[in-house]
């Protein structure tokens, strides 16, 4: 059902973490487009803090997802930006409730989940939107272009890398929320799903065959300097590590603005208590993590193109670099200059918040979608299930060690 012309798309936030934040912005510059009107989330300094940034009373800030569904105020959609276990069964909730919903990926842990997300939206008529920011990108949306008109014939071969970079990694993927498969999702699905879906949005074509190798080989017990502590705070070979969180956090103030500042307390103090207490003063070989640290993805698709997706995490760039090798010219690029029969710069957008803009476009997108008769959404769950069940074989084949043949 569509939102009735003259008044904004009434949009419900799960999950009032720094995704939702960004997505937000929208909100805050459009008022008149997107109207948040509750905010819920078991963090009380987060609820409280997204809920007086738009004006919500009380009784719209809900500590669980169930009381707000067993009143879901005058909510039109949800935004769902919980934590990766978490997006199955608020979404199905919600959809259940005939809201709208826009759900940050990856859609779910498991692909019979995704699959029947979509299902349950087919059957109850509602948009389920997958926050695949990169088809918002000016930079990927240039490359899907350039591919689209033809002129330089027909893909051959892509190799694309996702180069994570070493304080992400050691931040998110080892001390952080996304270290283990069972509380997020694997690797290439949680970090890189953005990416299979982008080589399937420019080629068009279902992949037949794969392939994936990858483990952790470096961030475990067994590669700890003899002489290093449990934590970096009190480690004598501090100042000679790679991944030192003290230099990460205190010395470069990198990778800071997700933690909670409770009224009262300054940063540094809860910097400090981290460093000593907190899962992120660990040292980067003495953590909990089991996702792998370096993967590789070969595909075959119908059409005989070859992709390959490296996910390079030991290296301090931070970026995504694409070959595409066509049969009447190549295309390069590393999101900041695309060279082609001449050459894009996107210098300046690089670095740019809210993904170079693609954050807003995209949250715009879903409510053009809601608001605007025959405006299709751009990444429905429809578009974006190929591209988590891609993940979730790549995560099989590595495994058993064996090429994958796709139905």
């Amino acid at each position: 059902q569509k939102v009735p012309e003259g008044r904004p798309l009434r949009m419900a936030v799960i999950g009032a973490g720094n995704r939702a934040n960004k997505y937000l912005e929208y909100a805050r510059r459009h008022p008149e487009r997107l109207q948040p009107v509750a905010v819920v989330d078991g963090n009380e300094l987060r609820r409280n803090e997204t809920a007086e940034r738009f004006g919500l009373a009380a009784e719209r800030r809900y500590a669980d997802y169930d009381a707000f569904f067993a009143r879901p105020a005058d909510a039109d959609a949800v935004l769902i930006t919980t934590p990766d276990d978490v997006h199955f069964d608020p979404c199905m909730k919600a959809i259940d409730a005939g809201l709208h919903v826009l759900l940050e990926k990856p859609i779910a842990q498991r692909l019979d989940e995704c699959r029947a997300i979509a299902r349950r939206a087919r059957e109850r008529g509602v948009l389920v939107g997958i926050c695949h920011v990169l088809r918002y990108h000016p930079y990927f949306a240039k490359i899907r272009e350039i591919v689209d008109s033809g002129e330089l014939g027909q893909i051959i071969s892509v190799n694309h890398v996702a180069a994570v970079g070493i304080d992400r990694t050691t931040h998110s993927y080892v001390r952080g929320p996304w270290r283990r498969e069972e509380t997020s999702n694997p690797m290439l699905l949680a970090k890189c799903c953005h990416d299979v879906d982008f080589l399937l949005w420019i080629t068009r074509s279902p992949c037949r065959k794969l392939s994936s190798f990858g483990s952790l080989r470096w961030f475990r017990a067994a590669n700890a300097p003899q002489t290093s502590a449990e934590r970096c705070i009190d480690c004598p070979v501090e100042h000679d590590c790679p991944y030192s969180a003290v230099d990460l956090y205190c010395t470069r103030r990198d990778w800071i603005s997700n933690f909670d500042v409770p009224q009262g307390r300054t940063l540094d103090e809860v910097l400090l208590e981290e460093l000593r207490h907190g899962p992120y003063g660990r040292c980067i070989y003495r953590c909990d993590n089991d996702v792998v640290d370096h993967q590789l993805l070969t595909m075959e698709l119908a059409d005989e193109t070859i992709l390959s997706l490296s996910m390079d995490i030991f290296t301090q760039d931070d970026c995504r670099r694409t070959h595409i090798k066509m049969t009447h010219g190549e295309i390069f690029g590393d999101e900041r200059k695309l060279h082609v029969h001449r050459v894009y710069d996107f210098e300046e957008l690089a670095g740019h918040p809210f993904h170079a803009g693609a954050d807003l476009r995209l949250i715009e997108d879903f409510v053009d979608a809601l608001t605007r008769p025959g405006h299709p959404f751009l990444c429905t769950i429809e578009d974006s299930i190929e591209s988590h069940r891609i993940c979730f074989e790549a995560e099989r084949s590595r495994r058993c060690g064996e090429t994958i043949r796709l139905e």
